[in-house]
């Protein structure tokens, strides 16, 4: 039998604990909110960016990978806005089409690549395109 006391301690600690994670949560993801974008890299290209070949388990995915590899320039100036954690390795949005291509299974890397391809061929500038993408996602 607990007494009052222990019972209320009990809940407090049990609150602290389940609570506790999710603020460190949000605010690593707020952090990253506050990144600036990365510069482009000069003479960056999208050769890196996985290809159909490469994505048979995910041919929905293929236009939009191959989209991406069309304007390295401009993914390479925005940053990931994902929660899929950052290692070093990670530049840029480009990065998440690369290598292990984070993007095939993060549907905000997804759709940061989507909006940017579209703004692109709508005309819109690098600044543009950051700013619609801070304004849906970060």
């Amino acid at each position: 039998m607990l007494s009052r006391r222990a019972f209320a301690s009990a809940c407090v600690v049990g609150f602290a604990t389940a609570v506790y994670p999710v603020r460190v949560a949000f605010s690593h993801a707020h952090a990253l909110q506050r990144t600036p974008h990365p510069k482009p890299r000069p003479g960056v290209n999208g050769a890196k960016v996985l290809k159909a070949s490469q994505l048979k388990e995910h041919p929905k995915l293929v236009p939009l990978f191959d989209s991406v590899r069309k304007i390295p320039q401009i993914i390479d100036g925005i940053r990931c806005n994902c929660a899929c954690g950052h290692p070093p390795e990670m530049y840029s949005l480009l990065s998440c089409y690369e290598g292990d291509a984070m993007a095939v299974e993060c549907a905000v890397c997804q759709g940061q690549g989507r909006l940017a391809a579209r703004l692109y061929s709508e005309g819109k500038t690098l600044a543009e395109i950051r700013a619609a993408v801070d304004a849906k996602f970060g």
